[in-house]
């Protein structure tokens, strides 16, 4: 079972770009390399996230994305395999343009952009690596989402809503745990070898 996960860019720089024949093209980042992410926490838990530089290459080469609105698989605006979604992956992170269709939905998303009134944007994933690593003196846990398996689809948000980090969290429990363990392990090590001397 493909474990699906969903961020938000709320301030995606959206654009709309009109061209010759009427039409609307709308282009904005889906994700940017680098840059934390709000906390993923809870409680006193402080998560931050991040997505590596080339994440995509992999998802790139097989995943048939489709661009909706607000996460509604039937408000669809474009496809890959169509032509109608492009997806290009650059320095600063997954780049997405999105011509957009004459309907009515397509006319005023591109409205309610150019007034400013829509501007972040999400994608949903499925993630191949991530790496782990925690600031001893911080306690800052941090992720770095390293490749992505596929992309199930991105698009414009009304509300960019809170990330669904259930899936992050539940690859947090595991990697806290192996951490304590390990932690565990040196310190009965440590207390047995003390015992042996004679210290304790």
């Amino acid at each position: 079972m493909r474990k699906l996960e969903r961020r938000v860019l709320p301030a995606g720089g959206l654009k709309i770009r009109r061209n010759a024949s009427g039409g609307a093209n709308l282009t904005g980042y889906s994700a940017v390399f680098n840059r934390p992410s709000e906390n993923l926490g809870w409680g006193d838990t402080e998560i931050r996230e991040y997505i590596a530089p080339g994440a995509f290459t992999k998802a790139l080469r097989s995943s048939n994305c489709v661009a909706v609105f607000n996460h509604d698989q039937n408000l669809i605006l474009g496809r890959e395999s169509a032509g109608t979604l492009e997806l290009k992956q650059d320095d600063r992170g997954l780049l997405a343009t999105i011509h957009l269709p004459d309907t009515q939905l397509g006319r005023d998303l591109a409205v309610s952009v150019e007034r400013g009134d829509i501007t972040g944007q999400s994608f949903c994933f499925v993630v191949a690596r991530d790496n782990w690593a925690r600031d001893k003196k911080t306690d800052v846990a941090t992720r770095t989402i390293l490749e992505i398996e596929e992309l199930i689809d991105i698009g414009p948000v009304t509300h960019p809503a809170y990330p669904d980090t259930s899936i992050a969290r539940r690859s947090f429990e595991h990697f806290r745990a192996g951490s304590t363990g390990h932690r565990l392990k040196h310190f009965n090590h440590r207390k047995n070898y003390l015992k042996s001397k004679g210290i304790i």
